[in-house]
């Protein structure tokens, strides 16, 4: 049997983690890394999956705030492959800096990263995003964006959808903007006319929409 798909989906052989394809990741383990709960699609080896808790502070903050980041331990020998409903993925190499993530673009981290769930100033619960995953140290973090994302450097005010935007420096000021104006809903639909506020030097990573919709529970 041939066919030209044999050669071109064939698993990589690199360590770690790494590409498989745009829209899947591999990891290569030999030891232990987190990964959002249910984005496994495929493993081979010797893997354990295991509930990851956030921590008492961590759990409350997602308790008021139903972002959060739903984890589970992935530990063992073998190779494990990750997704998210085919959304766009990319990889961060953290060199013992940090970055901020949107927890819901979280798709896995090395377990030597140290991580937690931070404020941003003046989000309110109905603004959405009040609180987003801080990364630091040394590591890789795999990212899925509903989209292929923009990259915009931050060296003047800047302002983006709270549900687009992915990641963006810790240096970076951060605040809300409203522009609630009869008439005047702005954004890509989500009824609500907030912003992220950015403010200093730095960048943010933005998807090209506002991640997954969530169907209206039915009367």
């Amino acid at each position: 049997m041939r066919s030209e798909l044999f050669s071109e989906a064939r698993e990589n052989d690199l360590p770690g983690m790494t590409l498989q394809n745009p829209r899947m990741l591999r990891v290569a383990c030999d030891g232990e890394f987190y990964a959002r709960q249910g984005s496994m699609v495929a493993y081979q080896g010797d893997i354990d999956f295991a509930y990851r808790g956030a921590g008492v502070g961590r759990f409350a903050k997602k308790m008021l705030t139903g972002e959060g980041l739903p984890l589970m331990r992935v530990s063992g020998k073998g190779d494990v492959f990750l997704a998210r409903d085919a959304w766009e993925i990319h990889i961060l190499d953290l060199e013992d800096d940090s970055i901020t993530v949107n927890g819901q673009n979280v798709l896995a981290f090395d377990a030597g990263l140290d991580w937690d769930i931070h404020r941003v100033r003046g989000m309110g619960i109905f603004a959405g995003g009040l609180f987003n995953t801080v990364f630091t140290g040394r590591g890789r973090i795999a990212i899925a964006c509903h989209g292929t994302p923009v990259l915009l450097d931050v060296d003047q005010p800047t302002y983006v959808d709270t549900k687009a935007a992915v990641a963006w420096s810790t240096s970076l000021k951060t605040s809300l903007r409203s522009t609630v104006k009869a008439g005047a809903l702005i954004g890509r639909g989500s009824g609500e006319a907030f912003q992220l506020a950015l403010e200093g030097q730095g960048f943010v990573l933005v998807q090209a929409s506002e991640g997954e919709v969530r169907a209206a529970p039915s009367a």
